[in-house]
């Protein structure tokens, strides 16, 4: 059965840690390069020595090869010029005392032997040695040339065995279990009916055993040197990845109103000089954040006495008309100062943190909003979340009133608020109204300062638009995250997410400890 169109192999979550480690870390990509070019260095080492050795052994079979027909050559010429009847007593003769290296016998036809399975160049010596002997003894001679392991062979087409002759014949070595010495099988037709059976080892038995070159005992100080390699790799990289790993939660904080705290110079070269360069950075934006918050106190305080000493100018004035027109431009004119320094002060309160129970403070909220003739429905749930306690009411505090003053659904269906504990120790929010909602292409537009869409603004003369720009952030100074979508069933959705203590790092904990108090 065909597999269906479209559908994607998908690796275990396993082997999909291991590949985003090693290919979108820096400390994965350096283990990865180290040890891809050891293992690139080892291979191509491995393969240029067996090339070598194969080339070698090459030369060795042929010399062997020659050597071996040299001496058969010899046997078959001695056991020619004598008749036959006195082969079988010189073949007897040379059994005992030892007259030739082969073991002779002479059979009636020609016996069956299992060639020994191998590299190409064992094929290729017994190639060799047919083609010497055939080229000496003429191309006519019926000639069989192989290859065998002792285990098994055969000498005689009744079956008997190499491995049931008298130990004097044989070298009980050769024939052992665990290295058997691979036999050269030479027949030849001397006479019609009559073969004459060669056998013998090679002038060096294990010489085939070089090519055995991948073996465990080569391979096992290769495994054992990448092993080692990764090792070192791993705490290397690890040691030098350290210094960014910290700048990169350094950077993380920056423009959260926490303290910032300089990081400690170590590492390289290069990472020392971008964490000098990072501190130096910190302690900048840390002033101007500084002379910020002075310069609109100064200016707040500068203006609110002139403001007071026209509004108390004003009060003299006869023409009622023209008085009017002072107060109006006057309270503009407060109602800008009181903005510009909301939008600071608001923002950067001062204040530890602490684990707070979210539920609790969102139950006061909704019974204030209740009492005051607004419709809230809460989904409550006991969870608790780690920030700064005035901060996150204000932040609640506004979206309530967003959702109430804007979100009104024309049946007065009430705000829905809901309460779940989300992923890695997040604590999930979600404001829910049932009003006409926001067009797609201005919601990427909520949060900005200043921003107030239309329908807002016929709802609701009064406002600034700051009071999302305040929410969007106080969230993302506890490391939070604030998400705005038009509800399927209409209405908006605010989805806010926020860290629980037990998903809270140690670094912001010891940051809640240093905050300054309010």
């Amino acid at each position: 059965m065909r597999p269906e169109a479209g559908l994607r192999w998908t690796p275990p979550a396993g082997l999909q840690r291991v590949l985003a480690f090693l290919l979108d870390s820096l400390q994965g990509r350096f283990v990865l390069a180290m040890l891809g070019g050891l293992a690139l260095v080892q291979l191509l080492v491995n393969l240029l020595w067996y090339h070598q050795l194969e080339q070698r052994t090459r030369r060795q079979v042929e010399l062997a090869a020659h050597h071996l027909a040299s001496g058969a050559l010899g046997a078959v010429r001695g056991l020619r010029e004598l008749p036959a009847a006195y082969r079988p007593l010189l073949i007897e003769q040379l059994r005992t005392m030892g007259g030739t290296r082969f073991l002779v016998f002479i059979n009636a036809a020609a016996v069956e032997v299992q060639p020994l399975p191998g590299p190409p160049v064992v094929r290729e010596l017994e190639a060799s040695l047919q083609r010497e002997l055939q080229a000496r003894l003429g191309q006519q001679a019926p000639l069989r040339v192989t290859l065998a392991s002792p285990l098994g062979l055969r000498v005689g087409p009744q079956g008997g065995l190499l491995s049931d002759l008298p130990e004097s014949w044989v070298d009980p070595s050769l024939l052992a279990a665990d290295r058997p010495a691979p036999f050269v099988v030479i027949q030849l037709e001397t006479e019609p009916g009559q073969w004459l059976y060669l056998s013998s080892t090679l002038p060096d038995p294990f010489l085939l055993e070089q090519l055995e070159f991948f073996t465990w005992q080569r391979l096992a100080p290769q495994g054992l040197t990448l092993a080692l390699a990764l090792l070192l790799s791993l705490v290397a990289s690890r040691t030098l990845t350290r210094p960014l790993r910290g700048l990169s939660r350094a950077a993380a904080r920056v423009g959260h109103r926490s303290v910032p705290q300089p990081l400690r110079v170590s590492g390289t070269a290069e990472v020392r000089q971008a964490t000098q360069a990072f501190n130096e950075m910190q302690e900048r934006i840390r002033r101007y954040l500084s002379d910020r918050e002075r310069l609109f106190a100064s200016i707040s305080h500068d203006l609110r006495t002139p403001i007071t000493r026209l509004r108390l100018r004003s009060e003299l004035l006869d023409d009622e008309a023209v008085q009017d027109e002072f107060h109006e431009d006057l309270d503009e004119l407060d109602l800008m100062v009181k903005t510009a320094l909301q939008i600071v002060k608001d923002t950067d309160i001062h204040e530890n943190r602490a684990p707070v129970r979210i539920d609790l403070v969102l139950q006061k909220m909704v019974r204030d909003a209740r009492m005051a003739g607004q419709r809230i429905e809460l989904e409550e749930r006991p969870l608790t979340v780690f920030g700064k306690p005035l901060a996150l009411k204000r932040a609640l505090g506004n979206l309530l009133d967003n959702a109430v003053f804007y979100g009104c659904g024309g049946e007065g269906r009430p705000v829905q608020l809901r309460m779940e504990a989300g992923p890695e120790g997040q604590v999930l929010l979600t404001v829910r109204d049932h009003g006409p909602g926001v067009p797609e292409q201005a919601l990427h537009q909520l949060g900005q300062p200043y921003t107030r869409l239309a329908h807002g603004r016929q709802a609701r003369e009064e406002g600034l638009g700051l009071g999302l720009s305040i929410v969007r952030d106080i969230v993302a100074d506890h490391g939070g995250q604030l998400q705005f979508r038009n509800h399927p069933e209409g209405g908006l959705e605010v989805r806010l997410s926020l860290p629980s203590p037990v998903g809270v790092p140690e670094e912001s904990a010891a940051g809640a400890a240093g905050a300054r108090p309010g």
